[in-house]
């Protein structure tokens, strides 16, 4: 049984920054490409950004560009997202999501994904 469990979020300051992190089990991890999504109340889940399976590819919404990265660590079955420069509007449940995708590179389309985490709140204030 696929399990993704996200960890990391908290409140913090604008301007600061947080590292979220996904631990998948019950899959053979380099094989999913990895994403990170986001919802507020009453909008609906955004992307976030992406990465491949071998960790070669990755994609970012405009949002974030320049501010976060992912990245993953093949041999804890982990997934990251370091936040930095953090704005009110970054603040949402961030959810990770796989797919099965052997090779490098990710989409960014949620409806790829069919493994999800429960879940971690990120709240930044102002």
């Amino acid at each position: 049984q696929v399990r993704l469990m996200e960890s990391g979020g908290g409140l913090v300051q604008a301007g600061g920054s947080l590292r979220l992190s996904c631990s998948a089990s019950g899959l053979t991890f380099d094989d999913y490409a990895m994403g990170w999504f986001r919802q507020t109340p009453g909008k609906e889940r955004e992307e976030v950004g992406c990465i491949g399976g071998t960790a070669y590819g990755k994609l970012y919404a405009d949002s974030v560009k320049g501010r976060f990265t992912i990245s993953r660590d093949n041999a804890k079955n982990t997934l990251y997202l370091e936040m930095n420069s953090l704005k009110p509007d970054d603040t949402a449940m961030y959810y990770c999501a796989a797919y099965y995708s052997p090779g490098d590179f990710c989409v960014s389309r949620q409806t790829a994904y069919n493994k999800w985490g429960q879940g971690t709140q990120v709240t930044v204030s102002s």
